[in-house]
């Protein structure tokens, strides 16, 4: 049998550990996968684009276990009622094949999201960093504001999106976080200013300027979350040209990131690596730095296995049969359909009329 997760399950799951438990968990399992970067077998996204939007399949394995996302990005989606980004997931054992796991991922992926992002400013923000500006108020924008401030000490919030309906909702949501200021601002350039770091999730598919070089001061940690396909950014090229780069995967970043509006030899520096502590990260208080956030299924394996764990720890999800239970593994005609069938028995004929 096969443990099935469905939404209610995972909101079931953030409410019994709470929702900054449930973030430093996610962010420990991503930062041990990081750990073992060179133990999987990694592959750029397989996108299908239209004009509209974009379906990934994202997959990871080791040698034990394989786990693959299929997510969407369609921002027009809130017209019609649905969420700009769906996904849903899969964990297998590598040894038979065996799915260990079906999932909801549209709220997990805003969770591991935000437990990445934080993963990254531990070691590439300013240590003393207290003021983010949030530019994007969608729906994955609490997850960030709660994981920054639970996580590693955000105070005060810094707001703005063009539709202020946005800001309002992310307003309310966040009202009674304890120690959280909350700014709304009337632009983007009047939230990032005097902001240690800036976090960019916006939805459009189009190379939007969001951040300019004018609205970057010296020390600032740029997380770059909204960029994540072709012809989908949010920073202008003379901000990068400024910063020290780090990406997840760069093969997939330069398509899809900030990174590929930038020359072929534009450097950048894989995260992983700073986090094994091969490279440096921030190197000085007045560094600029980015990370050019788009997503990669190492993640989602990572986020996989959080819940398959803690599925099992607090007795939740149902369990469905995927793969027939047979007692002859060999004859799945026979036992999953029956040898009436063959025969013709229980046959109805159609009647023209």
């Amino acid at each position: 049998m096969t443990t099935f997760l469905s939404t209610h399950d995972v909101s079931a799951l953030v409410r019994r550990l709470g929702i900054g438990q449930t973030l430093r968990q996610l962010e420990s399992f991503i930062h041990a996968d990081f750990l073992r970067w060179e133990a999987f077998d990694k592959v750029a996204r397989v996108a299908s684009h239209s004009d509209v939007g974009v379906i990934e399949l994202m997959p990871a394995a080791d040698d034990s276990l394989y786990a693959f996302k299929f997510v969407n990005g369609h921002p027009l989606n809130p017209r019609v009622g649905l969420p700009t980004v769906m996904a849903f997931g899969a964990l297998a054992e590598v040894s038979t094949g065996r799915p260990l796991l079906l999932s909801e991922l549209t709220l997990t992926t805003a969770l591991r999201t935000a437990a990445t992002s934080v993963m990254a400013a531990r070691v590439l923000a300013r240590k003393n960093s207290r003021v983010m500006a949030l530019i994007g108020n969608g729906a994955q924008s609490e997850f960030q504001a709660l994981a920054f401030h639970h996580l590693l000490g955000i105070d005060t919030l810094r707001l703005y999106d063009v539709d202020p309906g946005a800001t309002a909702k992310l307003r309310a949501n966040l009202a009674g976080v304890a120690g959280l200021t909350l700014i709304g601002c009337a632009s983007a350039a009047e939230a990032a200013r005097g902001a240690d770091i800036v976090t960019t999730i916006t939805a459009d598919k189009t190379n939007a300027i969001i951040v300019n070089e004018a609205m970057v001061a010296p020390g600032m940690h740029l997380n770059a979350v909204g960029g994540d396909c072709p012809g989908k950014t949010e920073l202008a090229a003379g901000v990068l040209q400024r910063a020290s780069t780090f990406v997840e995967f760069e093969p997939q970043s330069r398509i899809e990131g900030e990174i590929q509006h930038m020359p072929a030899d534009y450097a950048v520096q894989p995260l992983w690596q700073v986090l094994a502590g091969k490279r440096a990260g921030r190197k000085s208080d007045d560094e600029i730095t980015v990370f050019d956030s788009v997503g990669f299924a190492l993640e989602d394996f990572s986020a996989l296995r959080f819940l398959h764990a803690q599925a099992q720890q607090l007795k939740l999800g149902t369990q469905v049969e995927v793969v027939p239970a047979m007692a002859d593994p060999k004859n799945l005609f026979g036992e999953a359909l029956g040898a009436a069938l063959a025969s013709g028995a229980g046959k109805v004929d159609c009647v023209p009329v």
